[in-house]
């Protein structure tokens, strides 16, 4: 059973919880959150399958989940971009966040969210259990769609583009 790291607001480990126990409770944990641009400045988004265990069928972030409690955060969203897309990126760190949002099937998201930058030109090779379509996308056309048309996109999605904002 997947584990996560259950932090305090300054981002201090606690203690740790299986992951959907976490999710249930809606207690804060740590995350990450990946965004992938090419050369042109477009970021790589992708599309949750519709299995995923909340938020499938959503557009997101090049890569989002959770280190493990013994895993470096970095090593983490690096591995997992991989397994997600194909795509192997040194993730340079950016900022974090707090939020908490409730979700489908009755689950909470309370997380701690340190979002990585990485830059990738190139053809993901997506896994088809974590991602159902994938594109390059202008920033600034990204952002108008979620601000138009946000049930397209998860919560924290939009979150991350408002602090991204912040940060160009």
């Amino acid at each position: 059973m997947e584990q996560v790291i259950l932090v305090d607001e300054n981002d201090v480990a606690v203690g740790a919880m299986e992951k959907m126990e976490a999710h249930r409770r809606g207690v804060l944990h740590r995350a990450f959150s990946v965004l992938v641009f090419n050369t042109k400045g477009e970021l790589l988004i992708q599309k949750r399958a519709q299995g995923k265990y909340h938020s499938g069928g959503l557009w997101t972030n090049t890569c989002c989940s959770h280190p493990g409690p013994s895993e470096d955060i970095i090593e983490s969203a690096r591995r997992r971009t991989k397994y997600e897309m194909g795509v192997d990126v040194e993730p340079v760190f950016a900022f974090k966040f707090i939020y908490q949002a409730s979700l489908d099937h009755g689950l909470i998201e309370h997380e701690l969210d340190h979002v990585f930058t990485a830059t990738f030109d190139g053809t993901p090779h997506v896994n088809p259990d974590e991602v159902e379509d994938w594109k390059y996308v202008d920033l600034k056309l990204l952002r108008d769609d979620v601000k138009d048309n946000p049930e397209r996109y998860t919560v924290w999605f939009g979150k991350i583009l408002e602090k991204l904002r912040i940060k160009n």
